[in-house]
């Protein structure tokens, strides 16, 4: 094993050999969190206190305290509470979970945050964004289409907010695009945009046209021809072998759809798209599969499920298995510091594997080993 990396499992069946260290330590190792815990996001707050709170209970030690502080999802909130953290000695917190939240951080000095933002532009230099950002994605996509031999990949990006990541993931991965489209998500306009694309009305002039010079040639069983190029919709080849759809929900859909009509089919194309976290609807929709894309690990997902309802009679939201994890990670970097130096825990070169999957750490980044899936025949299924 490299001695720069060690890849740490976040199991109960780590945590007896880790307690015979940890209980050296004169204090309690205290971590912050700073989640909405009122607001329009109050229950994506408690879902993710509910989350740590069953870390806590994994780890099974007593000299660990999780201090959690409201953000009411306002930068002036989430400072004035960062604040709070801060003048109780506490080093590393965990959150804000929205990127608006991180406006003033920076004026929390010797702080470090873990936010749960998936979005790496234009972080305070003490925040570090853990969430699955467009380069994680993209790194492991990049594996399947070297797998797979793909050799001409479009990439479709819509004009949202988070266009810039998309391109940032894009440059920091270096996968290889054919060409880059940018669309917009109006219906009409998307629309037009993928015929353009795909060539889709000079596709279908050719249909026309050879239709036209098979009536009017003396080909032999010009008629039964014919009939079966009328069961088409277009006629020509495309200049790609696979497409990425940087698209979620129903967004997602109208693209795929678009795809769809312009005589694009997932059976002839590879259809590539982003984390899904498993959108269930995606079983249903059966004319856009296969559909492929990045993942968490499915099974240590529905496992953290299944054993979050068993201890709060709910359902966790996507977030806090994230935050489950990251308190794990925050527990072990600082117990292997022996509680020193926590303000420098995340720039030394580490890998943490966690119910997420592994954790790269390094010069205070967070990237993601992902696994890749496909939806096909109403299943998810695991690729690698």
């Amino acid at each position: 094993m490299n001695k720069f990396i060690k890849i740490i499992f976040l199991t109960i069946l780590v945590f007896p050999l880790l307690l015979l260290n940890l209980a050296t330590a004169s204090e309690k190792l205290k971590i912050g969190l700073l989640v909405p815990m009122t607001g329009s996001n109050k229950d994506l707050g408690q879902s993710i206190i509910k989350a740590v709170r069953l870390a806590i209970k994994d780890i099974n030690n007593d000299l660990i305290e999780v201090i959690p502080k409201d953000t009411a999802s306002i930068p002036n909130k989430t400072l004035q509470s960062a604040l709070e953290l801060k003048e109780m000695g506490i080093k590393v917190v965990v959150g804000p979970i929205f990127h608006k939240n991180l406006k003033y951080l920076d004026e929390v000095m010797d702080v470090t945050f873990l936010s749960l933002t998936n979005k790496t532009i234009d972080l305070p230099k003490n925040v570090i964004s853990a969430g699955i950002n467009s380069t994680s994605q993209l790194n492991t996509i990049k594996k399947f289409i070297k797998q797979n031999n793909l050799k001409k990949t479009i990439f479709l990006s819509p004009i949202q907010d988070y266009e810039f990541e998309i391109k940032k993931g894009i440059k920091n991965s270096k996968i290889k695009i054919f060409k880059n489209y940018d669309y917009s998500t109006e219906p009409t306009k998307l629309t037009k945009q993928i015929e353009e694309i795909t060539n889709y009305k000079i596709r279908k002039q050719n249909l026309e046209d050879e239709i036209l010079r098979i009536k009017n040639s003396n080909q032999t069983n010009k008629e039964k021809k014919i009939k079966k190029l009328e069961q088409r919709y277009t006629l020509g080849g495309l200049n790609f072998d696979a497409i990425i759809i940087a698209d979620f929900d129903e967004s997602l859909k109208s693209v795929t759809t678009s795809l769809l009509y312009t005589d694009v089919s997932p059976k002839q194309k590879y259809f590539i798209t982003l984390n899904q976290w498993f959108n269930k609807s995606l079983l249903n929709e059966i004319d856009i599969q296969p559909l492929y894309f990045p993942s968490i690990n499915r099974n240590n997902f529905e496992n953290y499920k299944q054993k979050f309802f068993q201890e709060f009679k709910e359902y966790p939201s996507h977030l806090s298995l994230l935050s489950y994890d990251l308190v794990g990670l925050v527990y072990y970097l600082s117990l292997k510091n022996n509680f020193s130096n926590t303000n420098k825990l995340f720039k030394v070169k580490n890998s943490f594997k966690g119910k997420i999957g592994i954790f790269d750490i390094k010069n205070n980044k967070i990237n993601h080993r992902l696994n890749f899936y496909k939806i096909e025949d109403k299943n998810f299924i695991k690729i690698f």
